[in-house]
């Protein structure tokens, strides 16, 4: 029952992202749809993480192939957060949509930390049965 309400929590919080998300695109003052491109760097964000927990045998050391997708995470969820303040610098979005965004980043990143946090262990419960 753990499981689902962890489960539950993080469909709520990723649902939280995405509505800053959607209101730094969608009010009327704002109204331009440019920071959606945003939605890429979600997507990628876990791969090189699914890639490299697929590829290394233990769990306990640290290796190299870990690493290296640590590392391409990092400068994808960087590049998350540089995008909006690029285009807000440029005069492509206003301030207030880069802070909506912004926003939104924060959560939506800390509900995929929280996924690997909660699914992502050895144990009898793992994201593999969703």
């Amino acid at each position: 029952m753990a499981g689902i309400k962890a489960l539950v929590g993080l469909s709520f919080s990723g649902a939280i992202g995405l509505t800053f998300l959607l209101l730094g695109c969608g009010l009327e003052q704002y109204g331009v749809y440019w920071p959606l491109f945003v939605l890429i760097f979600y997507v990628l964000s876990p791969i090189p993480t699914f890639i490299a927990r697929r590829v290394s045998d233990d769990d306990s050391s640290s290796n190299a192939c870990r690493e290296l997708a640590y590392f391409i995470t990092t400068g994808i969820v960087v590049s998350a957060f540089g995008l909006p303040i690029i285009l807000a610098r440029t005069s492509t979005i206003q301030w207030g949509a880069c802070g909506l965004v912004m926003t939104g980043n924060a959560v939506i990143f800390l509900t995929i930390l929280g996924f690997f946090i909660v699914f992502g262990g050895g144990d009898d419960f793992s994201w593999e049965q969703w």
